[in-house]
């Protein structure tokens, strides 16, 4: 039986009501996003209409999901908001702080020995609150959650950017900060800015080498990193219908990577078969009592450019196989020739050092299964593998399935290191190089989501490409980069050519999943008697002092930072080693930025300070301002804050006295970030206005005291030569919103409501 079976029924049963409802006030057929979001509404029955693209609405998630690295924050913050228990189902899974060196085992044990203050303080919070809790090993939190979790139509959101991997489900599933999923952990409604809608054709069928990660790498070739900004795609059409529920899950992951809300499909006979196939019969029959309601009003995909804001059609019969990268994820490839060209245009090693295949976005059963059929034709065929492999099961019921089927055995002999069940290289925890900033250039091929400069090893000359895992596989054995698996011949070590046949799998276990333990704890019914001890000392956790509130006057800011070109939240906040103070605010801040390169003489981690002129660390800048009692701002291009929820790149800027961030665009969830910590987060009315900004300017806000829904914010820049600019910025806060600046942050007002 699935987990909150009785919470599924509940959503099921006022589906059809709320649906209906929408289509009255909206006077029109419903996208399955649409009718998701309309049944999810705070208020109960839709009465509106809501502007996508503008209108700010309050939902009600039926579900958190909150990882090691961002629940700690996210924990610290509930256990401020004066509540008993989460308003709604919540679980903790452990995955983030595992790092990736030898092996399962060990590496296992290590983060055992490590991060045990950690994992017993997410364990006591998460008995205490009433969350359930993932052991360390039990796996990654986004396959867990679709093994366990997700269903079709409901409403979940995430403190993970790829909390959006539900969507292969049909959920809608968004990844936020943990300030937002503290408000629904209170009880509290959930904003967002009504979204936008793509749709997305599928034609034809996927075979061969092209896989479910081939379709979100050439979307996110179409869209770009920013181009879903503000909107949920929609994936629909034959094509997606025949697609497995893992490979929607695939291809929703990497939405991520393209800025966009959420991504999701509608109900099919393939989610039936993995509920089914994961003991959630119940979950199944349910959904099929109401499966119109699980996707869209036929009226939709028949003539989808009435429903959606944008439509793109993609015809699988004629896909192939891409790899994406390096350092940034919608630079797209085909194998093969193409690449062997562009590479050698832009210098790209050739030469392939790993092959990893797993994390949250391709680490199921059938990516698996389809990549160890390449790895026994290179056994068969007497191949010697050129580069190494590494391996992430997605979780424990998964490797489980896989060793008792003899797939990891394939693996095993090719000399892959099987790493634990956890995100490892993906988000930096790979101890690979001992000294990674000095590390030589190389090309890795990998099937995880992001492949930013030094993300997977804190080598900045690590060239990281994006494929499907039977494509690493290929790549891997071969050993180049612009191997062609379609064409071309591999020698093998008896001198003879051969080629590699298109890889084979299972949709699902034949034989069924299975596992012994899945690591899963349940809360306490009543945790009212446990205390929850962070040591003072300890240079892990800190308990959360509140922000006071910035006030309406801000005069004689300094520039602290004006960031050159892509700013992502790992510019900003970088994970790797830093995750060992995810809990530890003050700690954490010395990484605060030092990954943004500045404009002025484009390093990195080094800006002039205005109170001596001298050049110096980021943080250490910041924190002479702020010991000063001076405030300042940080100037940034387009998408800033782009890639992973985390709010520690809002809450470090606002801890070391950061008032404003100033770019030419935001990424959502990054956005919403500074606007929960009591920060302005702002944007210019003229781009141009940011070639303005010099390396000593001071900042002057005009008309602060009259904040307000669509007024631009005047600021005046003064010069070191004494001449000034006027600039105006935009912003997109509500009456809401500027509460919670007022406040100090959103978490304040929380509190206070709640006294």
């Amino acid at each position: 039986m699935a987990f909150d079976i009785n919470m599924i029924k509940e959503v099921y049963s006022t589906i059809a009501e709320r649906v209906d409802a929408a289509r009255k006030v909206t006077g029109k057929p419903l996208t399955l996003a649409e009718k998701i979001l309309y049944s999810h509404l705070w208020d109960g029955n839709p009465e509106k209409a809501f502007v996508r693209g503008k209108d700010y609405v309050d939902f009600a998630p039926d579900r958190i999901a909150c990882q090691d690295a961002t629940a700690q924050m996210a924990l610290l913050q509930f256990m401020q908001a004066g509540k008993n228990k989460v308003a709604v189902p919540t679980t903790v899974h452990c995955d983030h702080l595992i790092q990736a060196k030898v092996g399962a085992d060990k590496d296992l044990q290590a983060a055992l020995n490590n991060s045990n203050e950690v994992f017993n303080f997410l364990e006591s919070v998460s008995n205490k609150y009433g969350i359930g809790f993932w052991k360390p090993g039990a796996g990654i939190i986004h396959q867990v959650v679709l093994e366990n979790y997700a269903f079709p139509g409901g409403m979940m959101i995430g403190t993970d950017s790829h909390t959006v991997n539900a969507g292969g489900l049909g959920m809608v599933a968004i990844g936020v900060g943990g300030a937002d999923a503290v408000d629904v952990m209170a009880g509290m409604p959930w904003e967002l800015k009504f979204p936008k809608l793509i749709g997305v054709r599928l034609t034809g069928k996927l075979s061969g080498w092209t896989a479910p990660k081939d379709v979100i790498l050439k979307v996110a070739e179409i869209l770009t990193v920013k181009g879903g900004t503000g909107a949920i795609v929609e994936y629909f059409g034959p094509g997606a219908t025949a697609m497995s529920c893992t490979g929607k899950g695939t291809i929703c992951n990497m939405g991520a990577e393209i800025g966009a809300t959420t991504s999701t499909f509608g109900y099919d006979e393939t989610m039936e078969r993995y509920l089914r196939a994961t003991e959630r019969a119940d979950v199944a029959d349910a959904a099929n009592a109401v499966k119109e309601y699980l996707t869209a009003d036929s009226e939709v995909y028949e003539n989808p450019e009435q429903y959606f804001d944008q439509v793109i059609d993609i015809n699988l019969s004629e896909l192939t196989p891409l790899l994406n990268g390096p350092f940034t994820p919608d630079l797209s490839t085909k194998v093969g020739k193409d690449m062997t060209a562009k590479a050698s245009e832009n210098d790209w090693p050739l030469q392939v050092e790993w092959g990893l295949i797993g994390s949250c976005t391709n680490s199921s059963y059938e990516d698996l299964s389809r990549a160890s059929s390449i790895a026994q034709q290179a056994l068969d065929k007497g191949l010697v593998t050129k580069a190494e492999f590494g391996i992430n099961p997605g979780s424990e019921q998964v490797r489980y399935t896989a060793e008792r089927d003899g797939i990891l055995e394939i693996f095993e002999k090719l000399d892959a290191t099987i790493f634990t069940n956890a995100c490892g290289p993906c988000i930096g925890q790979w101890a690979r190089y001992e000294d990674p900033k000095n590390a030589p250039k190389n090309s890795i091929v990998h099937s995880f989501n992001r492949n930013f400069a030094k993300r997977a090893d804190g080598n900045p000359n690590t060239h990281a490409f994006v494929a499907s895992p039977e494509l690493v596989a290929a790549i891997a054995i071969s050993g180049r980069l612009d191997f062609n698996p379609l064409t071309d011949t591999l020698i093998n070590k008896n001198g003879e050519e051969v080629m590699l046949d298109e890889p084979t799998g299972w949709e699902l276990p034949p034989k069924g999943f299975e596992v012994k333990d899945n690591g899963y704890l349940a809360p306490e019914e009543d945790g009212s008697h446990i205390k929850v001890v962070v040591d003072p000392n300890s240079e892990r956790l800190e308990l959360l002092t509140p922000f006071t509130p910035i006030g309406d006057e801000i005069k004689g800011a300094k520039l602290l930072i004006k960031a050159h070109g892509k700013c992502t939240t790992d510019h900003i906040s970088m994970a790797g080693p830093w995750l060992r103070y995810r809990g530890h605010l003050d700690n954490i801040s010395n990484n605060c930025l030092i990954g943004a390169v500045n404009a002025y003489n484009m390093q990195t981690n080094f800006v002039k300070s205005q109170i001596d002129g001298e050049y110096d660390a980021v943080p250490k800048t910041q924190r002479a301002y702020k010991a000063a009692g001076i405030p300042s701002i940080v100037v940034g291009d387009h998408n800033y804050g782009e890639g992973s929820s985390r709010e520690h790149a809002a809450m470090e800027p606002r801890h070391l006295g950061v008032v404003a961030v100033l770019v030419k665009s935001f990424a959502r969830i990054h956005e919403t970030n500074l606007k929960k910590q009591g920060m302005l987060g702002l944007t210019f009315a003229n781009e141009n206005d940011y070639d303005l900004i010099q390396e000593d300017d001071t900042f002057n806000f005009l008309d602060l005291n009259e904040f307000a829904p669509g007024k631009p914010l005047a600021i005046e820049v003064v010069h070191a030569d004494g001449s000034k600019d006027t600039i105006l910025a935009n912003h997109t806060y509500n009456a809401g919103q500027i509460e919670w600046f007022k406040e100090g942050s959103a978490l304040n007002l929380i509190k206070k409501q709640n006294a």
